[in-house]
């Protein structure tokens, strides 16, 4: 049973709706930050990389730096560029990505439900990365950038949202990075009411992306119990901000991989030991999985497709099945010597949004060599985090991302 309510946004005044949102913060350098910004103090990116409004080199963990998000977000509500509704609201979020749509409800989720594993995880976070977060929901008193979170389809949910989107004008409507975003705003309380109750029968929510955002957001509310004993559980500290989408909806990009060396040995020496667990053969043009168990490779300005043998494969372990494994496993680890690839600086990820000339391109340069990648499915996912086990490093890429800046959750 998962609970999912309404809440009071902070959004975007209609002037500002291609304005204010913008890329989550975690997809960007600081520098490519500076650059998006150009020309734009609305950015949400004053709030999500504060960093960007002091000189180079200062130091993005420093108090300085929350403290100046705070600021900016209370400049973008104090002065009418965000205004707030005045009563709680479901927010339906539409995004359309080279003509693929996928649908999904904003809302406020439960740090009860992550705690007790109704919001089911994935992905092991990195206490660096949630200390940022926490610093900066914790100085801001806010979540800034929304939990990705899905669902296996509900007929009830979706014929709700539906009717909502065929009845109601959207508040928002605009293009920002080819991806066309459409909000609208649900403020009708028996249909509010009726969204809360249908979550009520859904068993289990899973994080699609967003696990250090979530982590933190989770102990932040925990920390606000702390220093309020007599809290109730129906403070906004109890919540945290997340949009649901049906599972059928999303897609899942590759992840590929590039290499820096080959251990060395000889292309002929290495080839030769890629063959003990892979079928290898040369192909004439770029070649893009199209099924799972199969990879493309890129060496010496050559491409070749791999099929893994059959003796590497155990589909009965939703981990050691994915793509991502096998090749990690039977091939980067016992070939290329490549054992840790969170923290190996030899090897590197690119999304599948890059496509296959990026891959090209970096072997080509600084890397020697290319793995191009069938994607992990939404259901792998789901099963992995039905199981509690979790996924190996850069095995999803979601596209389209959320924006942030499009609904902000205070905490009180």
């Amino acid at each position: 049973m998962a609970i999912f309510r309404a809440f009071r946004a902070y959004r975007p005044a209609k002037r500002n709706q291609a304005l204010i949102p913008a890329l989550p913060y975690d997809v960007m350098s600081s520098e490519e930050a500076r650059q998006m910004v150009k020309g734009n103090s609305l950015s949400f990116l004053h709030v999500d990389r504060a960093e960007i409004d002091f000189p180079q080199g200062t130091d993005m963990y420093s108090k300085q730096i929350y403290q100046k998000a705070k600021e900016n977000l209370e400049a973008l509500e104090n002065t009418g560029a965000m205004i707030q509704d005045e009563t709680p609201c479901f927010y339906i979020y539409r995004q359309i990505m080279n003509g693929r749509v996928q649908v999904g409800l904003a809302g406020c989720a439960s740090i009860d439900d992550y705690m007790n594993n109704v919001i089911k995880k994935h992905e092991k976070t990195l206490a660096k990365k949630e200390k940022d977060r926490i610093n900066h929901v914790s100085t801001t008193n806010a979540n800034t950038g929304p939990i990705f979170l899905t669902y296996r389809k509900n007929s009830a949910v979706n014929m709700a949202v539906s009717l909502w989107m065929n009845e109601k004008e959207p508040v928002y409507d605009f293009e920002s990075d080819g991806v066309q975003q459409t909000v609208w705003v649900v403020d009708d309380i028996k249909v509010i009411n009726r969204l809360s109750s249908l979550f009520k029968d859904i068993d289990s929510l899973y994080i699609a992306d967003g696990h250090h955002r979530c982590a933190s957001a989770v102990k932040v509310g925990q920390m606000r119990r702390e220093e309020n004993p007599g809290y109730t559980g129906s403070e906004e500290f109890n919540f945290f901000l997340a949009v649901a989408f049906p599972d059928d909806e999303l897609e899942i990009m590759d992840y590929n991989r590039v290499v820096k060396d080959l251990n060395g040995m000889t292309s002929d020496e290495f080839l030769s030991r890629v063959f003990e667990n892979f079928e290898i053969k040369k192909e004439e043009q770029p070649f893009h999985p199209v099924e799972r168990h199969t990879f493309g490779m890129y060496l010496d300005k050559e491409w070749y497709s791999l099929k893994a043998k059959k003796t590497i494969i155990d589909e009965s372990d939703p981990v050691a099945r994915l793509d991502v494994s096998i090749l990690q496993e039977n091939l980067l680890d016992p070939v290329l010597g490549i054992k840790d690839p969170k923290n190996d600086d030899r090897i590197d990820f690119i999304g599948g949004i890059r496509g296959l000339a990026e891959l090209e391109r970096r072997a080509k340069t600084d890397m020697k060599l290319a793995f191009s990648m069938y994607p992990t499915t939404t259901e792998d996912l789901m099963a992995i985090a039905d199981a509690g086990k979790i996924m190996p490093p850069k095995s999803t890429w979601f596209e389209p991302k959320l924006l942030s800046g499009l609904f902000i959750h205070h905490l009180s």
